[in-house]
């Protein structure tokens, strides 16, 4: 049977603090792989530097001297974690049979990967990481968590519940990913459209090793609404329904405002009044907002800027001069 060629490709963005020790729990987990022969030695830890401003892209370096089974790429500055994502698995599809997605921090469990591995040798072209509880997280991050995934199911955009971007894919589920063109990228909404193959593993997800959560509560807002926005029109619909429900409450007041006026009841509307008006102007100023957003997504996918810009990459270097010592 022929050893797989693993890359695993690890997004970091100002990772100082957490990368050496992270990077030794992927460098062991590597070589009991090759070792026991179920990867290739050419198998890689590819680190993709996000633009960081710290010291990260220094101790990529050091660990590329340190050990070959470490590899680097760097962006010419920040484009964010999908696009890190997307060009790890880009520069390492091109050499790799099978590629694992994590972030540095390993809150995921590391010691899935060999079982992920064994998921893609017996025929599953894509392996999900998924989170068995949320137990770790605030009750309050629990409660948007499972409302985000209610809101996406209802507006008909499937996603694994508790999936995040821990996951393998096989060189043709990564081929057919790169097809996507689009800027505003959401992977775990694009990942299920693939369509191959898939096993989902269940693990419990660990505290951070060190350092500070790349997703506040803004970035999560932000990157909840990139995915609504992403795939579905459902918010544009919402804006039509309210109208409706708009102009139905405003007939209603001026039949009631009528009849007042018949009967001879007729006092000074100036509070009715002013409330009516703000709270259509509220309507107008979150539809056109709504709008705003997709408007803005259109614009930035029709001018087909790259999704990212790299400046140095020793993947492809050091797998083309193996081909080189080996021809």
């Amino acid at each position: 049977m022929k050893q797989t060629n693993l890359a695993i490709v690890v997004p970091c963005y100002n990772e100082e603090a957490v990368l050496p020790s992270s990077s030794k729990v992927l460098q062991k987990i590597m070589h009991d792989m090759i070792d026991n022969e179920q990867v290739s030695s050419e198998s890689k830890i590819l680190f993709v530097n996000d633009g960081s401003k710290d010291k990260t892209w220094e101790l990529i370096k050091d660990l590329e001297a340190e050990d070959t089974v470490f590899t680097g790429l760097k962006f010419s500055r920040n484009f964010g974690h999908q696009n890190a994502l997307m060009a790890g698995m880009k520069v390492a599809g091109d050499f790799a049979d099978a590629i694992i997605t994590i972030d540095a921090d390993l809150q995921d469990d590391e010691n899935l990967i060999p079982k992920m591995v064994e998921s893609f040798q017996n025929g599953h072209e894509v392996v999900l990481g998924v989170r068995n509880d949320r137990s770790s997280d605030s009750s309050f991050k629990r409660w948007t968590a499972e409302t985000f995934y209610k809101i996406m199911h209802q507006i008909g955009v499937q996603l694994v519940p508790d999936h995040a971007d821990f996951r393998l894919l096989g060189q043709r589920a990564v081929a057919t990913l790169m097809e996507y063109q689009e800027s505003n990228l959401f992977l775990r909404g694009i990942i299920p459209q693939l369509g191959y193959s898939s096993e989902k593993l269940y693990y419990q997800r660990k505290p951070r090793l060190a350092g500070e959560t790349k997703y506040p509560l803004k970035k999560m807002i932000s990157f909840a609404l990139d995915g609504i926005t992403s795939f579905s029109v459902a918010p544009i619909k919402a804006i039509m329904s309210l109208g409706v429900v708009v102009i139905v409450i405003s007939l209603i007041m001026m039949i009631y405002a009528l009849v007042r006026f018949f009967t001879g009841n007729v006092t000074n509307g100036w509070a009715s009044l002013m409330t009516s008006l703000w709270f259509l102007g509220g309507v107008q100023l979150v539809g056109i907002s709504i709008i705003g957003e997709y408007i803005g997504k259109i614009y930035s996918e029709v001018k087909h800027r790259p999704r990212y810009i790299i400046e140095t990459e020793d993947y492809s270097t050091t797998q083309s001069h193996k081909d080189n010592s080996q021809n």
